[in-house]
């Protein structure tokens, strides 16, 4: 019989947050003008930190993996969620979602492990600046990226296969704006006890695992910070970090309110309102954070357009062109596959 009723569902269909057409309208410019941002502005720090060679340090080289993974990450969702807005048809099929949720659970996780890979470098350069070249050679950096990303790769495809092979059954409308956790769990028509705690067993130690290492390496900061005599160089020792740690604060507090509440706190109103939150305004308010507090980055600009780069376009045309190509692979999982 489970098996059966597995069968019945191909499709989901999200529910709208409004059935006002104005307001959904509103939401749609809003959203895609968001989105728009944090592709530009992703894509201006990628750039500038592989054309710049003042840019080429370690945590420059974080930045760019993060600018990349944030693109991909806004992708999963986005233009699902714009078309929605505005479409009749708010379906997705079975294998649309489940791609979805593998992406977006996948590039969510390597976020949390960059934001701890970087939070590492902050400390290696703060707490031990004798050792950092050896400590952060790129051979290490190359190391830490592929492990971040290779755990968000295995933690997102396990996560998402043991969500979809429960069954489902009618209803299939999903009260959110993505394929989400706690919403797709809802609908299943089994017991997900154990499907729960496996599935929240990984989100806790795949979100709170790389906190508790950002937080420890921050309060080595700290101390470090405290011991400099010099006000001035405590001001530059702590501005050096302090849009990591905005960007860290709202990444995992939204992560934490969303995933880690209390069962019995759970809305899907309220975690519809935060998902917006740490799918839309966070990534689109990273490139700000990183470009107005740090001096290098914002002084790349004129040192790349004095340095005539731009007349040599090819390496501008490659990174282009491979993240477009990306923008394409996603969107044609929500256009081509949710209709499948």
């Amino acid at each position: 019989m489970a098996s059966r009723k597995h069968t019945v569902v191909t499709q989901f269909f999200f529910m709208p947050l409004s059935n006002l057409l104005v307001f959904r309208v509103s939401l749609f410019f809003l959203v895609m003008l968001m989105y728009l941002l944090t592709i530009v502005g992703n894509m201006l720090i990628i750039t500038l930190t592989e054309v710049d060679p003042a840019l080429r340090s370690p945590m420059y080289f974080f930045l760019r993996n993060l600018s990349f993974l944030e693109i991909g990450y806004t992708s999963s969702t986005i233009p699902k969620m714009l078309v929605n807005f505005l479409s009749k048809d708010k379906s997705i099929s079975f294998l649309g979602c489940a791609t979805q949720m593998c992406f977006f659970s996948f590039l969510g996780i390597t976020e949390c492990c960059l934001l701890a890979a970087m939070s590492y470098d902050r400390y290696v350069a703060i707490c031990h600046p004798l050792h950092y070249t050896a400590m952060m050679s790129r051979a290490v950096c190359l190391h830490l990226s592929v492990v971040c990303w290779l755990i968000g790769l295995l933690v997102g495809v396990g996560q998402t296969t043991f969500v979809f092979i429960l069954p489902y059954c009618r209803p299939n409308r999903i009260n959110h704006f993505f394929c989400d956790l706690p919403p797709l769990l809802k609908l299943a028509f089994a017991d997900t006890y154990k499907n729960e705690i496996t599935v929240y067993t990984i989100v806790v130690t795949f979100i709170m695992v790389p906190f508790l290492l950002i937080f420890v390496s921050f309060v080595h900061i700290l101390q470090a910070i405290l011991n400099i005599a010099s006000t001035t160089g405590w001001r530059k020792t702590f501005s050096t970090c302090s849009s990591h740690l905005i960007v860290v604060t709202l990444f995992f507090g939204s992560g934490i309110v969303t995933y880690l509440r209390p069962k019995s706190s759970y809305s899907l109103n309220t975690d519809k309102l935060l998902s917006l939150f740490y799918s839309v305004v966070s990534p689109m308010l990273n490139p700000l954070i990183y470009s107005l507090r740090n001096k290098e980055l914002k002084e790349a600009p004129r040192r790349v357009m004095a340095r005539k780069i731009f007349e040599h376009p090819q390496m501008l045309a490659i990174i282009f062109l491979i993240t477009i190509t990306f923008l394409l692979v996603i969107s044609g999982h929500h256009l081509g596959i949710s209709h499948g």
